[in-house]
């Protein structure tokens, strides 16, 4: 039988919500490895909403259960109601959404504050030792609920231009986590925490590369569920 999976999305979209390939990239290899996957978000209202042909900000009210449903195809629950005991793992996919929806990363980074049900999700799949798997952006929710745990957002330093965001590596070590450093096609295993990373978007790659490193991400959540 084949493990039993939650996704949590934060919207539709890069900018405002979670980004797209991520998402797809996850749930094509949940379902080359054999897994059952329900799909949740929380059902809040956007920070904001992101005009993406434009890049700019659009003066209108969009809600992330709403905006996930069209990535899930209609068939997701509100992460309110989400039961660790009936899955074997989470995965969280990123985007922009992941730190403006799902907690405030975006407006005050390391003092962000997280979504209740979140972080309740979070910690309670946590306390069941169940695996946790997190990319892109979504690593900085393990960082700010777990301090002391090990996550990657790819590399500290911007290395030949391809990681533009190097500088969240350092707020994650402010928190008190261990940063490591990995290329886009890896992942890293918190083995104590049962936590799996991997930087996605966060590493300017091209996106064979990025849906290979979310592969690797997803196949050892399995392992370890």
């Amino acid at each position: 039988m084949g493990k039993r999976v939650a996704l949590v999305l934060a919207g539709c979209g890069v900018f405002d919500g979670s980004e797209i390939h991520e998402a797809s990239a996850a749930l094509v290899h949940l379902s080359r490895g054999g897994a059952e996957v329900k799909i949740f978000a929380p059902n809040i209202e956007q920070r904001d909403v992101v005009n993406h042909l434009k890049g700019s900000p659009a003066e209108e009210k969009r809600n992330v259960l709403v905006e996930s449903a069209r990535l899930a195809r209609g068939n997701i629950q509100d992460l309110a109601e989400l039961k660790a005991s009936e899955f074997d793992a989470v995965i969280f996919p990123g985007g922009f959404g992941v730190a403006k929806n799902l907690c405030s990363w975006a407006v005050d980074g390391k003092n962000c504050t997280v979504n209740e049900h979140v972080n309740s999700t979070l910690q309670a799949f946590h306390s069941a030792k169940k695996p946790i798997g997190l990319c892109c952006i979504s690593p900085v929710l393990a960082a700010k609920v777990f301090p002391g745990c090990e996550v990657t957002v790819g590399q500290d330093k911007n290395v030949d231009g391809r990681f533009p965001d190097a500088e969240t590596a350092s707020a994650i070590a402010e928190l008190g986590c261990k940063h490591i450093c990995k290329n886009v096609n890896e992942s890293h295993v918190d083995k104590a925490n049962k936590i799996v990373t991997t930087c996605a978007f966060m590493c300017k790659a091209p996106l064979h590369e990025i849906f290979d490193g979310i592969g690797t991400m997803v196949q050892e959540v399995l392992n370890l569920a």
